[in-house]
This record gives structure tokens, C-alpha cells and sequence, in this order.
């Protein structure tokens, strides 16, 4: 009998060099991590407290916003005016949309630098980021409003990791508890939360602090952050990632709670968003999303009977 020939330590040392570099990326890509959650959630019943993202289901795919050729950044929803707002950071302007993914109405943006997030705060109050400059910028929308300058808005900027050429992605806001999140998309990848901004009492001193959660910012197995959306009914946090292509729910403690992928052939889609900017959710619990340079999509959970 022949004895089997031992292989040869080239052979070996190929064979180490792929296994590490599989490792890598998948670490890279938190795919670890990712594949972790996803076989954990088998044997972990969901919580009733959940949205439950997994669920939902499109029902507007890849629509163009027509007369719109601009990149559109992140979405925010506005309940008294039933409508959303979107963001162009080229010509750069405030969008309004339908919840079918109309243009109602366009205003300028003056002295904005590079808008990335809008976020509705209150009835005709809003917050716009420069991402750039990490400046927050309230603004007041009228119904005649045709531009917005930024020299004669309230303002703030938070100054922190500057020398980073990756910014403020994502705004949400928790109404009750006075918080505006705040996403830096990565290099580091964090959400800020910022307590005293925007303030509503301009006739008495105010101070602003903010805050963040590393163990909450460590524990999201993406790459980057491209938008935020603040669940008032369940008090927990979406997180848009591009990079990841995917919708992380997070409960209040900051723990991954459901996912929603948004790569072709699930939750109904027939191709994979190309570059999802940012998600808003509706009083009914329904999902926009709108991704570069101008494509709307809506997601809804299918009728419980």
C-alpha cells in the first residue's frame, strides 16, 4: 500500500493565509457578529415590545421622485403635516414629499454647507445637520417659506472628532425625553445623544449636554450609519446602515432587538437598494426609505388577521 503523500508546507502556508484573510473579513464586515444575532433570534422568542422589523414587507419599490436629479440624504415624517421632508446636499434644498413619493414643495438652503439629516421636532420646527462642520441647525418652516438662510437659524456645533472625514449621517428625536440622536456614520461609528438642542425657551439660559453609549454603538454589527428613526410607541431606535445593507432595531437599552435586510430577494425587494440615505416611519407604523440619487421606497407589516 502506498502511503499518502504529506502535503506539501506551501501548501499549508496558502492555506493559513486564506483562512486569516476569510477572518478578517469577516470581522471587517461583522459578520461574526451578525450571524451570532441571527442564530440567537432562532431560539429567542421576540419580544411583544418589538417592532418586529423582520415582517415588513415592500409595497413601493426603487420609485424615482420625478423632477428630482439631486442626491436625496436621510427622511424624516411629519405627523401634523402628514408628509415627508428630504435633504439635497449638491443644489443644496429641503424637500417635502408625499407618502407616496411626490414633490409637494422645494425650499433653498442658504449657508447650510453640506446637509445630510432633517428631523422633525415639533409643528413646523425642524433640524437640519451640516455634516461637514458637525453643526446642528434649527429651523422654522412656514407655510410660505421659499429659502432658509442658516445665519438666521439657532445653531450649534458639537466639535467632536474633527480631524474624521465621516460626519453626522442621521438625526432622530425622542420628544418626550427631549433627546436628539445623532449618527456619526463611522471612523468611529457612534450616536450622540443631545440633550438642551434645540432649545424652546429662548427667553432663559439653557445648557446642553450629550452624551453617548459605547457599549450600545459597539454592540451594532454594521459598518456604517446612514440614518436614524425614534419609535415613540416602543422607545427604540432604527438604525439605517448602507454599507450593511440593513435596519437594526434597537430596544431601549441598546440591544439589537430585529433586523431588516434590504439586499434583493428579501422582505419582498427584487433588487438591493444601492444606496439607502435615510428611513421614516409613519403614525401607523409603515417604513419610508428613500436611497441616492432619487429613488422612494415604503415598506409596510402585512395585516395581522
Amino acid at each position: 500500500m502506498r502511503r499518502l503523500a504529506r502535503p506539501k508546507p506551501l501548501i499549508l502556508v496558502l492555506l493559513m493565509i486564506v483562512l486569516i484573510a476569510l477572518i478578517a473579513i469577516g470581522q471587517y464586515l461583522r459578520l461574526f457578529e451578525r450571524a451570532w444575532f441571527n442564530l440567537h433570534t432562532l431560539w429567542q422568542p421576540l419580544s411583544s415590545e418589538a417592532i418586529g422589523l423582520d415582517q415588513y414587507r415592500v409595497t413601493i419599490e426603487a420609485r424615482p421622485i420625478d423632477g428630482l436629479d439631486d442626491d436625496v440624504s436621510a427622511l424624516t415624517y411629519d405627523p401634523v403635516r402628514k408628509s415627508l421632508f428630504t435633504v439635497t446636499n449638491k443644489n443644496s434644498e429641503l424637500v417635502e414629499l408625499s407618502l407616496e413619493g411626490k414633490i409637494l414643495r422645494r425650499i433653498a438652503l442658504v449657508g447650510f454647507g453640506d446637509p445630510e439629516a432633517v428631523e422633525y421636532i415639533s409643528a413646523d420646527t425642524y433640524v437640519i445637520t451640516d455634516e461637514r462642520q458637525q453643526r446642528l441647525i434649527k429651523i422654522h418652516l412656514e407655510a410660505d417659506t421659499t429659502f432658509l438662510d442658516a445665519e438666521d437659524a439657532e445653531q450649534m456645533t458639537l466639535g467632536v472628532h474633527m480631524a474624521s472625514n465621516k460626519g453626522f449621517e442621521g438625526l432622530a428625536y425622542d420628544s418626550v425625553g427631549k433627546r436628539l440622536f445623532v449618527a456619526k456614520e463611522r471612523d468611529p461609528m457612534l450616536i450622540y445623544e443631545v440633550h438642551g438642542f434645540p432649545h424652546f425657551k429662548p427667553d432663559k439660559t439653557y445648557a446642553v449636554h450629550v452624551i453617548n453609549n459605547p457599549k450600545r454603538d459597539a454592540g451594532m454589527f454594521v459598518r456604517d450609519l446612514s440614518s436614524l428613526q425614534y419609535d415613540e410607541r416602543s422607545g427604540h431606535l432604527l438604525a439605517l446602515s448602507d454599507e450593511s445593507r440593513l435596519i437594526i432595531e434597537l430596544d431601549v437599552d441598546g440591544r439589537p432587538l430585529s433586523t431588516m435586510s434590504i439586499s434583493g430577494g428579501r422582505q419582498g425587494l427584487q433588487k438591493t437598494v444601492p444606496q439607502a440615505e435615510g428611513i421614516a416611519m409613519d403614525d401607523d407604523g409603515t417604513l419610508y426609505l428613500v436611497s441616492e440619487p432619487n429613488l422612494f421606497y415604503v415598506f409596510k407589516k402585512p395585516t395581522q388577521n
